[in-house]
């Protein structure tokens, strides 16, 4: 209701996504996308899938799934009463939709790894977050909500020598004990993480 197109006119994404973050709470480019286009990437896809988040369950309208490949996650990654920095416009589009900074597009990213984010490619993309801001990752890893997200950012950021693998030591703490992480992946293999 209330969009509109012209015959022979073709919708312009990124005017879309707008028109998105206006109706829908919470509603920006996140994980895996929005570290591409700040430039954190590992390959470049033959087609690009979006990457989308926001604040209510909601399904996507049919006009926009139908032109743009897309999936959309409402998860609670992070404690809704902490302010968090992290989901801003691009500097070259700055009246477009919303994106995730690279540190929090990190954390999004690798809450989806083992259901929609292949565990090699999140780690090889992780290898070019060497320029992340310390503070705001430490700000955002205290903040979120999710285990496993918080421990890959961790460990893979210490096994990569990450300047900012301290920090999110620091920020982690013993927050999640002394025990491993163990679960059982979509492709049936097991993803293990130590405290």
């Amino acid at each position: 209701r209330g969009v509109y197109q012209f015959v022979g006119d073709c919708l312009d994404r990124d005017s879309c996504l707008g028109y998105l973050a206006a109706k829908l709470p919470g509603f920006h480019v996140g994980g895996k996308t929005a570290l591409a286009w700040r430039g954190i990437l590992h390959n470049l896809p033959a087609r690009e899938r979006l990457t989308l988040w926001g604040a209510p369950k909601t399904k996507l309208p049919d006009w926009f799934t139908e032109r743009f490949d897309s999936r959309y996650t409402a998860r609670n990654l992070f404690h809704q009463s902490a302010k968090l920095p992290g989901v801003s416009p691009l500097p070259e589009s700055p009246r477009g939709a919303p994106v995730s900074s690279p540190e929090r597009g990190l954390l999004e990213m690798l809450s989806e790894v083992g259901v929609t984010q292949e565990v090699e490619e999140a780690r090889n993309i992780m290898e070019s977050a060497g320029t992340l801001r310390s503070k705001v990752v430490a700000q955002l890893l205290k903040a979120c909500r999710q285990e496993k997200a918080a421990r890959l950012c961790v460990g893979w950021g210490e096994e990569l020598k990450m300047p900012w693998a301290g920090a999110a030591r620091k920020a982690v703490g013993d927050r999640f004990g002394e025990s491993r992480w163990v679960t059982r992946l979509k492709d049936g293999s097991t993803l293990i993480l130590k405290p």
